[in-house]
């Protein structure tokens, strides 16, 4: 089965919800009128990744004027019992395409953020969260961490999607978590924009024999809202440039990795070449070692399948 896929490289419209949903409307019509049937979106692209911001916050000290800042950031983050998550549900049966957007995500009322990736169906609307078990570095001031339930994959028509969100994918046994689920279509939304990224994602690739969607923003300072840019005064002018890529399970590059610039990666993805890879390693089959090693991630559901359509 063949299946053409976009990754979105892109800057959101910075700390605001609805623009930035506007955005992602607009790239979704465009890019399913090109016949993609699969299009992802960053880290935290609704309503940005924070790349700079320090929150006014410093062991044993907080600011007033992080508390606020942290408070804009929450409104305009995504509550998915409102009707952003049914602005997006729409927008994928509309444009009969499946969406995967990297979004800061609130639960009223306890006051908590999460960085998440949404997987949106276009036939069932939201099939699932999943949110980031381990934030990195600093992002742990402003995103919660989630547990194993959030470990989750899905069996869509077409193909069997998951995947982790940026330094998680460092994670071996968080890997290995979605390989033993048969991921195909493997998705890892990203603020990592290293050249060294793209032998992490190639190394994924070759590991897990699945197709791997690299996805990252494009970003300069000057994208940023004016009463913002004395926060990032110090970074380079390309505080983010990129890094978006598809590689096959071969660990072969199909597209990107594009630096420097915005765009969208499209590529056709033949999955029979899934089962091609796996003649020479797979690492939930023949080099799994059953017999020598054990492995359960706590709590992580079983694969979330599509509800089939009725008579």
């Amino acid at each position: 089965m063949k299946v053409k896929v976009g990754v979105v490289q892109d800057n959101p419209i910075f700390f605001d919800k609805d623009e930035t949903i506007k955005k992602v409307e607009h790239l979704t019509q465009k890019y399913a009128k090109k016949g993609c049937e699969l299009l992802v979106f960053p880290e935290s692209f609704i309503p940005g990744y924070p790349r700079g911001f320090s929150f006014g916050a410093k062991v044993g000290n907080r600011t007033n004027e992080g508390r606020k800042l942290y408070s804009e950031y929450y409104k305009n983050s995504i509550d998915l019992d409102s009707e952003d998550l049914k602005k997006l549900e729409k927008l994928s049966k509309s444009q009969n395409i499946y969406l995967v957007i990297g979004i800061t995500e609130k639960q009223d009322p306890n006051g908590s953020l999460y960085c998440s990736t949404v997987y949106i169906s276009p036939k069932d609307g939201l099939l699932g969260v999943h949110r980031k078990i381990k934030p990195t570095g600093t992002e742990r001031i402003i995103w919660s961490e989630a547990a194993g339930e959030s470990l989750v994959t899905f069996k869509t028509k077409i193909g069997k999607l998951g995947g982790l969100i940026c330094w998680e994918n460092y994670m071996p046994l968080a890997r290995m978590a979605m390989y033993q689920k048969g991921v195909e279509i493997y998705i890892a939304p990203t603020a990592d924009s290293r050249e060294e990224w793209t032998s992490t994602m190639k190394h994924i690739a070759l590991e897990g024999r699945c197709f791997v969607l690299g996805c990252n923003q494009y970003y300069t300072k000057s994208m940023y809202p004016k009463k913002y840019q004395s926060l990032v005064e110090g970074d380079p002018e390309n505080i983010c440039p990129g890094g978006s890529i598809i590689v096959s399970p071969l660990g072969k590059v199909i597209a990107g990795p594009l630096f420097n610039t915005s765009g969208v990666l499209v590529a056709e993805l033949d999955l029979e070449e899934i089962n091609h890879s796996k003649l020479d390693f797979d690492v939930i089959g023949h080099y799994a070692r059953n017999d020598i090693f054990k492995f359960k991630a706590k709590d992580q559901p079983d694969i979330i399948k599509e509800k089939k359509a009725k008579d």
